[in-house]
């Protein structure tokens, strides 16, 4: 049996850039499955194929417009974490 693969990343808040570190869970087939902020200040934003992050001090409006202007979609109120 195969086992998953764990990657401490860095990424960039979704809003301003502020770098956090994370430890990101991938299936054996490189699929994204999960990830953790290690860093203070951060929040996970829930997104189905990559990791995502944002400042705590951002607003859910401020975050919803970015990740739309990055990714082109809104997310649903009840996909943040």
């Amino acid at each position: 049996m195969t086992e998953n693969i764990t990657k401490g990343e860095t990424h960039g808040c979704i809003v301003c850039g502020k770098l956090y570190q994370l430890y990101v869970v991938y299936d054996p087939d490189g699929k994204f499955i999960d990830s953790k902020i290690m860093s203070a200040g951060g929040v996970k934003i829930k997104a189905e194929n990559h990791p995502l992050v944002a400042c705590e001090t951002h607003s859910g409006e401020q975050i919803e417009r970015a990740v739309e202007r990055v990714f082109g979609h809104h997310i649903d109120e009840d996909e943040e974490e």
